[in-house]
């Protein structure tokens, strides 16, 4: 019989550098998901891959005397790496410098010009160098690129456009009829009340201020930009277009696209509305995960707080890091990274529990029956609830699995895992050892106890295989009976006589305080290797930042701050994040828009005494104007607006 089957793949990474613990944390989930619908029978196509044109790659490999080319060629050897590492087992890693991909995207453009959907025109607005994005000013969320908070530059050029417009409609119509297109719950409602209900504007489609891309085929002045060229992976790696399109016949459209959340957009707005343009079927699912902050902080290079992967790896092993990235985090939304709790969830989880409940088992097997797992023969009430618990666990893992809810399948397996580790306290196995005619029933404790590692090794099999092999192992199973996912509903499929391994601990215990200096250590060492005795270098670039990044007395006489009194404050109807604020200024009332609408209730504002902006060059925020910005203090996922203590009267002056 054919199998069915399951498309996933993962975005095309920006190989401007070396990839950290976030790029991985999606890697990984792609990876699990595969894992485990090809355990399910299924006949699964694994993409992912790099995004490898652009303004900035082009920059970079300037900046270091190569060819974007021979620039992207390192960064994509190492990423190779670093996925062969971590056991990705992708089917292909796509590059969009890749031939076939160079030449469907073409006919892509070529189509959807033919059919009217691209045309050309001239572009002026706000750009955003980092994000390669062009943005209204209503689009610009206090003054700055709306997506990464940083400086945008006025840019005009001529350029193609696709016609974003006019899928409006159908777009409105697939989210109201589809509600599980886009997951989690909070991605659809951004992407319908912050982009689909204000409009969609046409979209910028080429660009020919660089020339690092893929030609505009009927006009070599312009290259191909990111949104035709990066999110037409999905469909180039299957030949679409090409003169062997099987593969795309056979998989798409896919079961489910995993991205970060701030590249959503484009795969919920953008790429449903090309795929509409050229008449092809819609993916299944976007599903838009939550970042992984360290200490509440976006990891960034800049910031000096990146964790790269390969050092943990090395330290802890490959499926210490998958199980952490998977069972902490709720993959929709965001988490914090510490190395406390990978070490402390190490400790708890894989050493105390799953390792301990392997190494007792195994030791008993071959303590008191010479090694040889026995045939269970007389059963006893207390094994009942083990038994209905492991028998039962597989169908509400893959209820969760269904959901992406990667934390609580593990939740679900480690239940078993503790339920057993209990069970041979109840059992007390040491005891029966004592007594000969106790034997029979030390044979079923010893058969249950391998019997529950047997399940539980099929079940952690597509987060963490290294474990399952090494469980299989010590059990003396090889890769048949009893290893599919149906025989997990079934009790007894281990079968008796088979010697067990004796083997170190899969996951000795930690000292913290010792580990913590161990995984700095490396992780500099890593750095050091992967980018050179940098520091010399880094360090004259990061001082000359800190001089530029001072201002003289000049500059702060520059700015006038004005104490402000709240009169009024409602949310802005365009747009969930701001709040539009009436503000009293001595005997002038001003309207401020601000970001904190995440932070404040508009009642609560009224009456405050807020630090005023005064000088500031009004702006339309999402159509509405702003004279002025409100201070505020930020840190983590916490903010305050700075007020005044006394009460001194609004306008006063601040200094």
């Amino acid at each position: 019989m054919e199998k069915k089957t399951f498309y996933v793949t993962t975005p095309i990474y920006y190989p401007s550098d070396n990839l950290h613990i976030g790029h991985t944390y999606c890697t990984v989930a792609a990876d699990t998901i595969a894992r485990f619908k090809r355990l399910l029978g299924y006949d699964v196509k694994f993409l992912t891959g790099t995004d490898e044109h652009g303004q900035k790659i082009q920059t970079v490999a300037h900046e270091k005397g190569l060819t974007p080319k021979e620039y992207l060629d390192g960064i994509v050897g190492n990423i190779k790496e670093l996925w062969k590492t971590l056991d990705i087992t992708y089917d292909r890693l796509i590059r969009t410098t890749d031939e076939d991909h160079k030449e469907i995207v073409q006919k892509i453009f070529q189509k959807l010009y033919d059919k009217g959907d691209i045309y050309k025109s001239e572009y002026e607005g706000h750009y955003c160098t980092p994000c390669e994005s062009f943005w209204t000013e209503s689009q610009l969320v206090d003054g700055k690129c709306p997506d990464c908070n940083r400086e945008v530059k006025l840019a005009k050029e001529e350029a193609y456009f696709f016609r974003l417009s006019k899928y409006q409609d159908r777009l409105l119509k697939l989210y109201e009829e589809n509600p599980e297109f886009l997951q989690p719950e909070s991605r659809r409602n951004e992407m319908l009340n912050n982009f689909l209900k204000p409009g969609l504007e046409d979209l910028c489609v080429s660009r020919s201020t660089f020339d690092w891309g893929i030609k505009v085929p009927f006009d070599e002045k312009h290259v191909i930009y990111v949104w035709i060229d990066a999110l037409s992976n999905y469909i180039t790696a299957l030949g679409y277009l090409s003169d062997n399109d099987e593969e795309f016949k056979k998989y798409w459209p896919a079961d489910i696209h995993l991205v970060g959340k701030e590249i959503v957009r484009f795969h919920a707005i953008i790429w449903p509305a090309i795929l509409m343009a050229l008449d092809l079927e819609l993916p299944k699912k976007v599903f838009g995960h939550g970042w992984i902050l360290f200490d509440n902080d976006k990891m960034s290079k800049s910031k000096g707080n990146v964790i790269y992967p390969e050092p943990l790896i090395e330290l802890y092993g490959v499926d210490a890091l998958k199980y952490f990235l998977l069972r902490e985090f709720s993959f929709g939304q965001d988490g914090s990274f510490t190395k406390e709790k990978f070490l402390n969830r190490l400790n708890s989880d894989l050493a105390n529990d799953l390792g301990n409940l392997v190494s007792r088992t195994v030791a008993m097997i071959d303590k008191y029956n010479g090694g040889i797992i026995p045939e269970g023969k007389v059963k006893e009430e207390v094994d009942d609830s083990l038994i209905a618990l492991a028998t039962s666990t597989a169908g509400r893992v893959e209820k969760h699995m269904d959901n992406l809810s990667f934390g609580n399948s593990l939740e679900e397996i480690w239940k078993l895992i503790s339920r057993a580790n209990k069970y041979v306290d109840e059992t007390t196995p040491w005891i029966l050892a004592k007594e000969e005619d106790k034997k029979p029933r030390l044979d079923t404790v010893l058969y249950n106890l391998a019997e529950s590692l047997r399940i539980v090794s099929v079940l952690v099999r597509p987060f963490m295989e290294k474990t399952s092999n090494s469980i299989w192992k010590q059990l003396g199973m090889d890769h048949g009976q009893g290893t599919s996912w149906d025989d997990l509903a079934n009790w007894g499929n281990l079968p008796a006589g088979l010697k067990v391994r004796k083997e170190a601990p899969m996951f000795p215990r930690l000292d913290v305080k010792q580990e913590l200096e161990k995984i700095n250590e490396f992780n500099e060492k890593f750095i050091e290797k992967r980018y050179g005795k940098k520091h010399s270098n880094e360090e004259k670039t990061e001082n000359k930042e800190k001089d530029e990044n001072y201002i003289t007395i000049d500059d702060v006489d520059k700015v006038d701050l004005r104490v402000a009194k709240v009169l009024e404050a409602k949310k802005h109807p365009d747009a969930d994040k701001l709040l539009v604020l009436q503000l009293e200024v001595g005997d002038e009332k001003r309207q401020v828009v601000s970001g904190i609408a995440k932070y404040y209730n508009p009642e609560e504002l009224i009456g405050k005494n807020v630090v005023l902006v005064y000088n500031l060059k009004p702006i339309k925020l999402r159509g509405i104007e702003s004279h002025g910005m409100i201070l505020a203090a930020d840190k983590g996922k916490k903010l305050t607006l700075v007020t005044i203590m006394d009460d001194i009267g609004s306008g006063a002056k601040v200094k």
